[in-house]
């Protein structure tokens, strides 16, 4: 089991690279991403840091092998690809800017991917990532269940981590389920959240639980307030987790962007739900059953990464 990871010179893809090198499951994690030069000077990013990796081998006990390079030929027969390329927003930039340069790069970090890996499946991870899932999807020319975006199983870990400590029970208790598209527009159902099968709304006051909410929909921004920038272990963890389900055949069942075709009755949109992921990718899109104000918001939040997808279109289209 062969997994690259693009992107990986930064924070998230060297978290997802190295969540997959201590999980064990594969044979060799592969480290791509550009070389940066200052001044006179070159630095491998990818390099450096699948070195460092592979030297906590012996501490961690993996033995997943650990290879950084700035060749996609060195990707070749990868079985999953984490994409997580992309620019941050920088001062002066537009959301347009900002939309046109990471569909770019994720187009062709895709077709330089698919090249050498033709049967691959990509997990995305670049923002904005229901969008970016799309872009990735037609650049590669791969069936959309080999095709998929990270955003649910970040959102439900944040807001299970918050609900832990709110109760103050282990996170691995509670389960939890968010759709719709990877930002404020996420539609958190409180309804299928349970601790050890306890529904949360028996264990939590509505305020506490709203507010919860509330959080769990900003969780990106207030880490970069926190930080300065955007968060990596958490989302790396997340494609680390989605990668080893497929490479297993774990069936599991997680939220994850995908590709609906009349599902939760939306069509042509790349967007949350709970999805069964194994070997070949996503295996089964699963409906569950809404009430008329979890439709609603849904909905809304479909209407709102249509909106973004609309303006890629325009972009594009000049």
């Amino acid at each position: 089991m062969k997994i690259t990871v693009v992107g990986a010179g930064g924070n998230v893809g060297s978290a997802a690279a190295l969540t997959v090198a201590q999980r064990d499951f594969a044979n060799e994690v592969v480290l791509v991403d550009i070389e940066r030069k200052e001044g006179e000077k070159t630095f491998y990013p990818s390099k450096g840091r699948a070195l460092d990796q592979w030297q906590t081998s012996s501490i961690h006990g993996f033995d997943t092998r650990v290879k950084g390079t700035v060749n996609f030929e060195d990707t070749a027969d990868s079985d999953i690809c984490i994409i997580t390329a992309g620019v941050p927003r920088k001062p002066g930039m537009s959301r347009d800017d900002l939309l046109s340069i990471n569909a770019n790069i994720v187009k062709t970090v895709t077709q330089s991917l698919v090249k050498y890996s033709p049967d691959t499946i990509i997990i995305v991870v670049s923002n904005p990532l229901d969008v970016m899932t799309y872009v990735a999807w037609k650049a590669s020319g791969l069936p959309a269940e080999k095709v998929m975006g990270m955003a649910g199983i970040l959102d439900t870990a944040r807001y299970r981590a918050f609900l832990a400590d709110e109760l103050d029970v282990s996170p691995k208790d509670i389960q939890a389920l968010i759709l719709g598209g990877h930002g404020d527009t996420m539609v958190p159902l409180p309804r299928y959240t349970t601790v050890t099968g306890i529904p949360v709304t028996q264990l939590i006051e509505k305020d506490k639980l709203d507010a919860i909410i509330e959080r769990t929909k900003v969780g990106g921004g207030e880490l970069v307030g926190l930080m300065g920038t955007s968060a990596w272990f958490a989302p790396g963890a997340a494609a680390a987790q989605m990668a080893e389900a497929i490479a297993l055949d774990q069936n599991r069942i997680f939220p994850c962007a995908a590709w609906l075709t009349g599902q939760y009755g939306i069509n042509d949109l790349y967007v949350g739900v709970p999805v069964k992921l194994g070997k070949g990718g996503i295996k089964e899109i699963i409906e569950i059953e809404l009430n008329a104000d979890e439709q609603s918001m849904l909905d809304s939040s479909c209407s709102a990464v249509r909106t973004v997808f609309e303006d890629l279109e325009r972009i594009q289209n000049g």
